[in-house]
């Protein structure tokens, strides 16, 4: 390939595969010669934000990635954990935002067939899936059009696989409104004796093409979702792939196949970027080379042309290094299943990928520049919080409207406190979620003990698959399991917003507390970083601070990351040109294991006459208004600075919570989160369709606002009720372990008498009946739906 005298593309044609003119001068120094076209590309998608963290890498390495249950940690395709009794779970987070922001239905089911085939690439069988959702403000159009699309998409392809969607979260913010968030975890159990790994070895040995056809769906879909939204985004259709949940069922079995026969060296799944970043991934991480012929591979379209191919994101697709002999072997099973699979390459020794078209050279680039050595910006930290920050942070509660026993006025009307209530259970980001769970299955393959919805994490039964006894298990079927894990996604992003270092502490909490809530000990955690430019001071100081906190957070409560995924440039352009980011929102994705999924509990009452605590900070205790759902949808005021997390609270509260439900004394628990105290026990109530009767310890006197008490929020703080028979048991044990920081409640009621709250005096601050509870927040979503659709 010669040197061309000038460049041969224009500074138009280098910024449209997502390069710097700077990183494009690197190229030509690395390559000694300008790239092809085809190259152009490869460098286009492997060196964007989604591929190689190139503003992220540094930030990433302060987060803890190791422990005693911790067998792979970040670098592979899923971090995966000892669940012992020889169980291991592999488990990931992805993000398919930008795809999902131009076409909801395919960029989320196309998300969720991303995320599975990282968990079944590891040799692990899919069990179950969860989502962490943001949308805009759902009275607007255009946030309903993307909200019903993306559930609709999520439905689709994980009702048609077969692998439960189990739980999840959704926020809506007007924070979102251009650039909804798509976030998809997954989980599943190893079912090969060995974990399958993607760096490629042996000399000789073949490259293996499996799954689906090529095609131009998806070109360029890794650099499309590094770049900001603008009005034009609707024009990058192409960029969204477009998947098949049959085929991917196909794949599943077919790839767990394979695996166990012991033939398959290395496998990657052909996710961004597709057959670029598998080639050169695999190859560099094995520190060898690949040759691929793409003449060999099975395409849809006719006239493709070696960018295309390179490019393409066509999904359900991988690429295997066999032992050399065994390809047939392995070519006979995908057969078998209806899917493709061909020898298509080589490994080489020289540590480079060459792509081959029509018996000629078509790209020839040193593996490690496109997938280890890439562009490292290390940006500087704003030397002082950022002027909306400061401002907000001079918040406080004397801004508001006094307050007393019957309520507050707001600009001239008054609102008891059950119509304050009322209205918190009626945002969507509170209400029930129903509306979306109820369009996934959550119950296929059997193994689902808590439904969504019901408890503060998703609860799945761990029982043997084919080849467990691998670890010592014995035969299938010759020990009960009584384990099981739980999962959750949490990320409260207003708190982020606010202050990214202490609101990121506060994700990890929470994530913990919700497992805890179920009776699960947290093992471990997959993140999804969701911010808006890196590039811009504010953006990057979000970024930093929040990756710090999330590091601090998993550090103390013993937590390691074993991977994730980096989402930047979500923001959207105005028809002006003016960048919008969102709230930055580190989704953080945790499991935890439950020794014996008979003793669990939910966050419903279960019995007239159980008694109720609160563990953790007290009602006497301060709580904040700064930053709560309370203040945004009441005062529609965004101010103050979150809840500071207490690691020595947090850790005893949630210990003293797990070991109650393994006890036997707890029989629900519920976090504290937003919209604090009232609705934490309004949301037990309708869950428990029972009352209850509440007396708070405070007297109209105290300098403490009402709407702190019943509505402030505040971390390590869990309600929990207990039958009356155990009291005395539990509140010695309570006394032992958390001194003073508890406090008895009330007890539950029968439904008639509805929930009501009172003073040390008994005036009544809060009387509403389970049904006006449970209209609002059963139908807060449907209702927005459905006001839209007769409109």
């Amino acid at each position: 390939m010669t040197t061309t005298p000038r460049d041969p593309f224009t500074p138009q044609e280098i910024a449209a595969e997502g390069l710097k003119p700077e990183e494009y001068a690197e190229i030509v120094r690395r390559l000694g010669r300008h790239p092809n076209k085809a190259e152009l590309g490869m460098f286009g998608v492997m060196w964007s934000e989604h591929c190689c963290y190139k503003n992220s890498r540094p930030l990433l390495k302060q987060f803890p990635t190791t422990g005693p249950r911790i067998l792979v940690g970040p670098g592979e395709n899923a971090g995966v954990v000892d669940l012992g009794e020889g169980l291991r779970l592999a488990f990931k987070i992805e993000s398919h935002n930008h795809p999902s922001a131009v076409e909801p239905f395919q960029g989320a089911a196309t998300g969720v067939g991303g995320i599975l085939r990282d968990i079944f690439t590891m040799g692990a069988r899919p069990i179950a899936l969860l989502n962490s959702l943001r949308f805009g403000s759902l009275e607007d159009a255009k946030t309903q059009r993307l909200f019903t699309g993306v559930v609709a998409g999520i439905s689709h392809y994980g009702n048609c696989v077969g692998v439960p969607t189990v739980g999840g979260e959704v926020y809506f913010d007007p924070a979102y409104a251009g650039n909804p968030l798509v976030n998809v975890m997954a989980l599943g159990l190893m079912e090969t004796p060995e974990i399958v790994k993607s760096g490629a070895s042996g000399l000789g040995n073949p490259v293996l093409y499996v799954g689906s056809t090529t095609g131009r769906d998806g070109m360029g879909g890794a650099s499309f979702a590094s770049a900001e939204l603008s009005d034009e985004s609707m024009d990058d259709r192409p960029a969204v792939q477009v998947g098949d949940p049959f085929l991917e069922k196909s794949l599943i079995e077919a790839c767990l196949e394979a695996f166990k026969t012991g033939a398959v060296v290395a496998a990657q799944d052909m996710g961004a970027a597709g057959i670029t970043c598998s080639t050169s991934e695999m190859a560099a991480k094995g520190g060898v080379g690949i040759e691929l012929d793409l003449n060999k591979i099975p395409v849809r379209e006719t006239g493709m042309v070696p960018y295309e191919y390179l490019l393409s994101e066509s999904q359900e697709r991988m690429l295997f290094v066999a032992h050399k002999g065994r390809e047939q072997e392995l070519i006979d099973i995908f057969h078998r299943w209806g899917l493709h699979a061909v020898v298509a390459g080589t490994v080489i020794a020289e540590p480079i990928v060459r792509i081959l078209f029509r018996g000629k050279i078509a790209a020839e680039i040193p593996a490690d520049a496109l997938a280890e050595n890439t562009p490292l910006y290390e940006r500087e930290l704003l030397a002082e919080p950022p002027e909306y920050a400061r401002q907000a942070w001079v918040w406080t509660p004397d801004a508001l409207p006094a307050c007393t026993t019957a309520g507050i006025e707001i600009q001239g009307r008054s609102h008891s406190w059950n119509d304050i209530l009322l209205t918190l259970l009626d945002t969507p980001t509170i209400a029930s979620k129903n509306w979306v769970y109820r369009q996934y299955d959550h119950q296929v393959q059997n193994n689902t003990v808590s439904l969504p919805g019901g408890a503060d994490a998703a609860v799945v039964r761990l029982r043997p698959l084919e080849g467990q006894g691998s670890r010592g298990a014995g035969e299938p079927g010759t020990i009960t399991y009584k384990s099981a894990v739980a999962a959750t996604v949490d990320c409260n992003p207003r708190y982020v917003y606010l202050d990214p270092y202490e609101g990121a502490k506060a994700v990890v909490a929470e994530a913990a507390r919700n497992l805890s809530c179920v009776g699960a000990e947290p093992l471990a955690v997959t993140d999804n970083l969701n911010f808006g430019s890196p590039e811009k001071p504010i953006g990057y100081w979000q970024l930093a601070e929040a990756c710090r906190g999330l590091a601090e957070g998993c550090q103390e409560l013993a937590t390691p990351v074993t991977g994730g995924n980096v989402s930047l440039y979500n923001e959207t352009l105005d028809s002006q040109g003016n960048p919008q980011p969102i709230y930055p929102t580190p989704v953080v994705g945790m499991v935890g294991l439950i020794p014996d999924f008979t003793k669990i509990c939910g966050q419903a009452w279960q019995a007239t006459g159980d008694v109720i605590y609160l563990l953790g900070l007290t009602v006497q205790s301060k709580v904040e208004l700064a930053a709560s759902e309370y203040l945004a949808t009441i005062h529609n005021t965004v101010a103050g600075r979150p809840p500071r997390v207490n690691y020595d609270l947090e850790r005893r509260v949630q210990q003293v919570c797990r070991e109650g439900i393994r006890e036997g004394w707890v029989r629900s628990a519920h976090d504290c989160a937003e919209g604090g105290l009232a609705v934490a026990l309004a949301e037990s109530s309708i869950a428990g369709n029972l009352g209850a009767e509440v007396k708070l310890e405070i007297s109209p006197n105290q300098s403490q606002r009402l709407d702190e008490v019943l509505f402030g929020e505040a971390g390590a703080r869990i309600i929990v009720s207990v039958a009356s028979e155990q009291q005395q048991m539990w509140e010695s044990y309570l006394q032992a372990h958390l001194g003073q920081d508890w406090q008895k409640l009330g007890m539950v009621s029968n439904f008639d008498a509805g929930l009501t709250v009172l003073t040390t005096d008994n005036q009544t601050l809060i009387a509403v009946s389970i049904e006006d509870m449970k209209g609002r927040y059963n139908n807060a979503i449907a209702k927005r739906l459905a006001a839209h659709t007769t409109a």
